[in-house]
This record gives structure tokens, sequence and C-alpha cells, in this order.
């Protein structure tokens, strides 16, 4: 892997961290009421979860995508992957249902181990995360011919972006939870599937590009840099 790549990959680990949704919120009302510590706590548990989930995505597509990784098919499945996701994002209308569960009481001692459990948990059970780090493996993992060496780093780096960005969060939660309207959350949310529709459609395009001439047209371009 090279900058480019590792730069890339901390761009999507940034992009993660602000998708809109209870693990937000909850992360941002923990730092509030309990402080950095608890919601760092809280944080670590929905990396774990996130880590789990990756985990799950690329063990369970792993045999699949060995077989079929230099099949232009693969980037339809995976921008189709990204579309569908990136419309639920879209169409999603739910952020007062996502407002009430970031009420959710926080015990007035700070059990640091049910912090960390409950970030896992509520980050678990949204079925959606799972799907988001399949489409990224899907992806991500043909690129590097599925080599885990490279595929740990990449993934890794969208962690440590994802945390860092985390990190910068519980620091300014105060300054967010002001500035988090209604309004504000809608469209932060419809950007984002924007985005994700974006990405999908430019990834299915190369499904119907031959290889060669996608490779051809790298080599130009890092001929002229």
């Amino acid at each position: 892997m090279d900058f480019y790549d590792f730069k890339n990959a901390f761009l999507v680990g940034v992009f993660m961290a602000f998708m809109i949704g209870p693990v937000f919120f909850m992360l941002i009302k923990t730092s509030i009421l309990k402080g950095a510590r608890a919601a760092i706590a809280f944080d670590l548990g929905v990396i774990l979860g996130d880590i789990s989930f990756m985990l799950i995505a690329y063990y369970g597509s792993r045999s699949l995508l060995e077989e079929i990784k230099d099949d232009p098919r693969l980037f339809l499945i995976g921008g189709l992957v990204l579309i569908i996701y990136g419309l639920l994002t879209y169409l999603d209308k739910n952020n007062k249902k996502e407002t009430e569960a970031s009420d959710v009481i926080i015990p007035e001692s700070n059990n640091y181990l049910k912090l960390l459990l409950k970030g896992f948990f509520l980050n678990f059970i949204n079925i959606g995360v799972l799907a988001f780090w399949l489409g990224l493996i899907v992806v991500i993992g043909p690129t590097y011919d599925m080599n885990p060496t490279y595929l740990f780093w990449y993934f890794a780096t969208v962690i440590a972006g994802y945390g860092i960005t985390d990190l910068g969060k519980i620091l300014l939660a105060k300054q967010l939870k002001s500035k988090l309207t209604p309004l504000v959350i809608y469209r932060i949310k419809r950007g984002m599937g924007v985005l994700l529709i974006v990405f999908g459609a430019v990834l299915m395009l190369k499904g119907f590009i031959p290889k060669g001439k996608i490779d051809n047209l790298i080599e130009k371009v890092e001929s002229i840099d």
C-alpha cells in the first residue's frame, strides 16, 4: 500500500464517523453527561462492533471473492450494495426516532465495561453496518488480490480514521449538540446518501470497462505525475 491508499482508507473512516444514527447521538450525549473517558469507553465498544462486522463480512465472503475477484461483475455487485445503502440513507426520515434513541438513561456512576458493552450492542444490532462493511470488502478485496496483509492495513487505517474522528466528536460534543438541529441532520444524511449512490454508480461503471483499459488509464495518470 502507498500513501494514496492510506489516505483513501483514512477518509473512509472519517466518512463513517459522520454517519448519522443512534450511535452518533449516544456518543455525543455520553460525552456531555459522563465525560470524555466514558464516551471513549462507549466508542471502543462501537469500534469492536465494527471490527466484528468486518470479520464476519471478510470471512463470509472470502471464498466467493477468491473465485470471482477478476470477474467484472464483482464491481456491479459492490456498486449495487453501495447504491442500495445510499438510497436507504437518503430516504431515511427517522431522525426523530434516532434523537429519541439517544435519550437512553445513562447510569449516574461510570461503569466503563457497561458503557463499552452498550456501544458494542448498539452498533452490532444495526444490520446496515454489516451491509456497509460487506460492500466495502467486495470493492476493496479484489483491488488488493485478497492479500491479507494489504487488507489488514487498509481496514486498520479505516478504523484509525474512524476512531480519531470520533475522538474529535467527543471533545467537541457540546458544540456539535447545539448545531445538530433536525434540519441539519436531515441534510447531512441526504448528502451522505447521495455520495454513496455516486460511489456505487462509478463502481458499477467499472464493471463495463475492460480491466486492461483501466490499467492503461492508471499508468497514463501516474506517468503524468
